[in-house]
Parts: C-alpha cells; sequence; structure tokens
C-alpha cells in the first residue's frame, strides 16, 4: 500500500513537470520550480536541489532546505561520487557511508541522480530525507524519470546576464 501511494505520488510529479516545463526553459527557473515540486511530493525531504557542473566541481545550484555545502569536488561526499560515476546512488544511513559530506544534521538518507545531457555533465540533483532508509528503487525510477524530463525541456545556458567581470 504505502509503495501504492509513492508511485501514485510520483505519477503526479511527472504530471506536474511535464506540465510546468512544457512552455519555460530557462533553467534557474526550472531548476527552482523542480526543487520545490519534489520538496512537496517527498515530505520527509529537508534537502532538495540540484548541484551544477562548472567543468571542474559542483556548484550549490536552486535548493529548498537548510543552508548547504558550495563547492563539491568530482569524486567527494555522494553528490560527487554519483556525477563522477554517472550513476544514481542511494545511501540508507549517511552517517554509516564513509564518503559522506555533512551539510546539514537533520539528514539520515540521501539519494542523488546525476544529470547528464547530450553526453556532459550537468550537474546532480540531491535529494535528503530526515528518515533512514528513506530511498529505493521506486524513488530511483521516478526521481530518473524526473530528471529525463527536466533535462529534455530546459535549456542549460548560464550566460544569460551577459556580465563578465
Amino acid at each position: 500500500m504505502i509503495n501504492s501511494i509513492k508511485k501514485d505520488n510520483y505519477e503526479i510529479l511527472l504530471a506536474q513537470a511535464e506540465g510546468l516545463f512544457a512552455n519555460e526553459n530557462n533553467a534557474l527557473a526550472n531548476l527552482s520550480n523542480a526543487s520545490a515540486m519534489i520538496r512537496t511530493t517527498l515530505p520527509n525531504t529537508v534537502f532538495s536541489g540540484f548541484y551544477l557542473f562548472d567543468g571542474q566541481e559542483l556548484i550549490l545550484g536552486p535548493f529548498q532546505g537548510n543552508v548547504s555545502c558550495v563547492h563539491i569536488a568530482l569524486g567527494k561526499g555522494v553528490c560527487g561520487e554519483s556525477a563522477e560515476k554517472n550513476e544514481t546512488l542511494i545511501v540508507d544511513d549517511v552517517t554509516k557511508h564513509a564518503n559522506y559530506i555533512s551539510c546539514d544534521s537533520a539528514a539520515m538518507s540521501e539519494i542523488v541522480v546525476p544529470m547528464v545531457k547530450n553526453g556532459k555533465l550537468i550537474g546532480v540533483l540531491d535529494l535528503d530525507s530526515s528518515v533512514v532508509g528513506d530511498y529505493d528503487e521506486i524513488d530511483q525510477e521516478y526521481l530518473e524519470k524526473f530528471v529525463a524530463i527536466l533535462l529534455d525541456k530546459t535549456r542549460f545556458n548560464f550566460h544569460m546576464f551577459g556580465v563578465e567581470d
């Protein structure tokens, strides 16, 4: 029954993503709305957000949650490991994960989904839960679908301000 409710919630999330991103391709707008949608859908979420690859490291992007780590090297932490390996990682208990970077003591479990478009690393979707063992294969399946919709509908062009230092 719980898995059925979880799947139903994810189906609604995917439908909302299709609708919301259908007429909007701005990366900051879509990433911001995506993090809010996920946080609303998954009630145990204490962090829902994105780390974006700047060519050298992951940099904190739009998110919902408490203040978080800003710079993450590839291979470091669950986010850096997911980005480097290009695979979704689920950590049931962050206190027992050797490569975990603690940004928020409320986080007990984590799932990170890499974001790759046209063979290029864009970043990762990072979710932290206040519950140990909160993420499973259902979360992985639907969050990977969610990221696919987001990547398909979004233009990742961060030279939008025309300002240089």
